[in-house]
């Protein structure tokens, strides 16, 4: 037998299951359907096969009750109480015994007045009849000689669960928060906070999703999704490149010109020393292995920018000094073939 969703109807009363009067109104459906839905959600009771069960039936009652023309068939349904639980008489659907339903349908649709898209009924003379009344044919167990069954939207407005809708949200970290992995503590439409942990070395503008942990869904499906943004906070002295990390070291003239050995500091750790080679110019960069970032593929480098930095200030002796250093260096020429380059093309 194929039992559609419509043969509930005779069995469940909706209005109970929401805990409301037959002649709620719309609000206070929506109101009651809300509260019992946090009630019984899943994530509030893991585990809890009864409370799934619940959310659903109160997912049903809502999809029905909360649509204006499958509450009034609901209705309509629901006062011929247990009397339409009869067989279309001996003849079988196509049959002349087959009178009562006439008067069910006549009942629920007005005797047919309505324009609807209509299915042919294969059954043995049975003519034309709505799709959604083919559908509730199929939970009177007659439903074997329709063509269609019952399909988007279904009989009364009732459709197959659907997810619920995803939630966006935002957090900042700070850099090293960001390259760490963080615990994060969002503040959700429900009023019941979800933390949250960061992956480690999440990048700026990153989004996250989280799997059923958005809204819920409105006839007991799955719950949405929900997606985080990450945005991370610039570094003072760091920045990132892919997995790895880049920084600018300055060194003093003498330090580049003779070379020398230098303290560089490294993200959340101790600093490291790294060779300066003698007469390394200013924009060479320098690797320092396994101190980027550590990711699931592995850990990155630190490249390290030399910038020589010109002196500031000089005492007497310091400029007699370079004085000296001038004059014994004359016949050097930084820029030399440097016009002729330009002149080239």
């Amino acid at each position: 037998m194929n039992t559609g969703p419509q043969n509930d109807w005779f069995d469940k009363d909706f209005y109970k299951t929401l805990g409301v009067s037959k002649d709620a109104s719309d609000a206070e459906i929506k109101k009651a359907y809300r509260k019992l839905a946090r009630k019984y959600h899943p994530d509030a009771n893991p585990g809890d096969a009864k409370a799934e069960d619940k959310f659903k039936e109160i997912g049903q009652a809502h999809q029905v009750l909360s649509d204006k023309e499958s509450r009034a068939q609901y209705d309509q349904v629901r006062a011929m109480g247990g009397g339409a639980r009869f067989s279309a008489g001996a003849g079988g659907p196509g049959g002349a015994s087959g009178g009562g339903f006439d008067d069910v349908f006549s009942d629920l649709f007005g005797g047919g007045g309505r324009t609807r898209t209509r299915a042919t009924y294969g059954g043995g003379g049975g003519g034309d009849v709505p799709p959604d009344l083919a559908d509730l044919l199929n939970g009177f167990g007659g439903g074997a000689g329709y063509g269609g069954g019952y399909g988007s939207g279904g009989y009364g407005g009732y459709s197959p669960p659907v997810k619920g809708g995803d939630i966006k949200s935002k957090t900042t970290l700070s850099f090293t928060e960001a390259i760490n992995g963080a615990s994060v503590k969002l503040n959700m439409p429900s009023g019941k906070p979800l933390t949250v942990r960061t992956p480690i070395g999440v990048k700026d503008g990153q989004k996250i999703r989280l799997a059923g942990k958005g809204k819920a869904s409105p006839n007991g499906g799955e719950a949405g999704d929900v997606i985080l943004t990450v945005n991370v906070k610039p570094h003072p002295v760091f920045t990132r490149d892919g997995d790895n990390l880049r920084m600018e070291l300055p060194v003093s003239f003498d330090e580049a010109a003779l070379g020398a050995e230098v303290k560089v500091p490294t993200l959340g750790g101790m600093p490291v020393k790294v060779k300066v080679a003698p007469g390394t110019p200013s924009g060479r960069t320098l690797r320092v292995r396994g101190k980027g970032v550590t990711t699931k593929k592995g850990t990155g480098d630190l490249l390290v920018t030399v910038e020589i930095v010109a002196p500031q200030n000089l005492s007497k002796d310091a400029k007699e000094a370079v004085e000296s250093f001038k004059a014994a260096t004359a016949d050097e020429d930084p820029r030399a073939g440097l016009l002729d380059k330009a002149k080239a093309n």
